[in-house]
């Protein structure tokens, strides 16, 4: 942790050190290695929230439409990621993904996930029963399923402190338990305000309180962040009932994939996770970290989605409800494969709470990345699942545009 001085002077800070913080300054750094570069982190240690908490699976990329940021920044970031664990000797497990069928309109979604994956140029491959079954031996399917094999797991934590060291060799200061307060006339102001920064381009990478901190510097104000909590539950009996990871056909008009199983890093299994609603941003266990205000604003907007039942969250939030009760995550989960023990599950694992943006006029979830900004600052405002997968990608994006608007101005300037 760097210690505090009177006043230091930085190139950029960002705040947040999660996965989008230590990429974007990553990129930075790989860009110019003299930039001077300070992240803030309120939690003691980067990758606290979702980036730690990430189930580890870097997607393929063909669940989403081809016009969209999140599909070309999940096949990129997949393989960028599983290069980048190589360089580094991290860990990876290359079980591939089998996304299999329930009945003759879950083929018809297979057929469209098969279309995404090849016009967005991601190896996806058709298999029947028995080839599927060669695979993942209890893996269910009806006629055919999809199998990717570019799909793997990491371990999240891991490739963040890999991140986060790497960061430090190359000059970026770190200042940990230092949460952000404001930024004003160029100068950062963080841990009640006793740390004032002088900062040429603040960059807002915070996560679940990103909208926050680009609401009080204008910016992101038709949106709202919504929290959804997610939950796996650990298979204790054995790591050899299930070999690979095995998905449903998602509902493709939500940013949820369903309860799936997961192959760890390490060959454990897991299944998972809900998308329940939470009722504060960091609302992990109990009372922790209640904040009233949150709470209130949190509770309106879901009423109102309740209430016009936008994207159908009516039925998306029952359904999540029900996932509390472990007998019913667990059938839904034996709807995947056969052969595994519904009384093998131990313990659910430690919670995590996605960021996902909602629009405050339309009452939609946003399902692509949103970025806003201008030649002082820039805000990642949705960093939207595959986050962790997509992350070294999107970060080039960002950069590119921070690029762009000081070039712009620094152009007009000369005029």
């Amino acid at each position: 942790m760097t210690p505090f001085t009177n006043v230091a002077t930085y190139d950029y800070v960002i705040v947040g050190a999660g996965i989008i913080g230590l990429t974007i300054s990553r990129e930075l750094k790989l860009r110019d290695p003299d930039t001077r570069i300070a992240v803030l982190e309120k939690e003691p240690m980067p990758a606290y929230h979702a980036s730690g908490r990430n189930s580890g699976v870097l997607h393929a990329g063909f669940y989403y439409t081809a016009n969209s940021l999140k599909a070309r920044f999940t096949r990129d970031g997949n393989r960028m990621l599983r290069d980048y664990c190589e360089k580094y000797g991290l860990d990876m497990n290359r079980c591939g993904k089998l996304i299999v069928a329930a009945d003759e309109e879950e083929l018809r979604g297979l057929e469209e996930l098969k279309r995404r994956g090849d016009t967005n140029g991601v190896e996806l491959h058709w298999v029947d029963e028995v080839e599927a079954m060669a695979i993942d031996p209890n893996a269910k399917t009806f006629r055919k399923a999809l199998y990717s094999p570019t799909t793997v797991t990491v371990d999240p934590q891991q490739v963040c402190e890999t991140l986060w060291r790497e960061n430090e060799r190359n000059g970026v200061h770190f200042y940990l338990d230092t949460p952000f307060v404001d930024f004003v006339d160029g100068h950062v102001h963080a841990c009640g305000g006793e740390l004032t920064l002088r900062c040429g381009y603040l960059i807002n990478a915070a996560g679940l309180y990103a909208d926050k901190i680009a609401q009080a510097l204008g910016f992101g104000r038709s949106y709202t962040i919504i929290p959804f909590k997610g939950l796996y539950l650990k298979y204790a009996k054995n790591k050899t009932d299930i070999r690979t990871n095995i998905y449903p056909v998602p509902n493709l008009g939500n940013p949820f994939l369903g309860v799936h199983f997961t192959k760890t890093v390490d060959g454990g299994i897991k299944i998972g996770p809900t998308a329940i609603p939470a009722l504060w941003r960091e609302n992990y266990k109990g009372f922790s970290r209640f904040r009233l205000s949150e709470f209130l604003t949190i509770l309106f907007y879901e009423a109102k989605l309740v209430l016009t039942n936008s994207f159908g969250f009516r039925r998306l939030a029952i359904e999540e409800m029900k996932k509390y009760f472990r007998s019913n995550f667990i059938r839904l989960s034996q709807k995947l494969a056969r052969g595994v023990d519904p009384e093998g599950f131990g313990e659910f694992g430690r919670p995590g709470i996605r960021a996902q943006l909602l629009h405050k006029d339309t009452l939609e979830l946003v399902q692509d990345f949103v970025i806003e900004g201008d030649h002082r600052s820039m805000h990642v405002l949705n960093a939207v699942s595959p986050a962790f997968t997509c992350s070294m990608p999107f970060a080039r994006y960002v950069v590119d545009e921070v690029e762009e608007k000081r070039r712009v101005v620094k152009e007009e300037d000369l005029l």
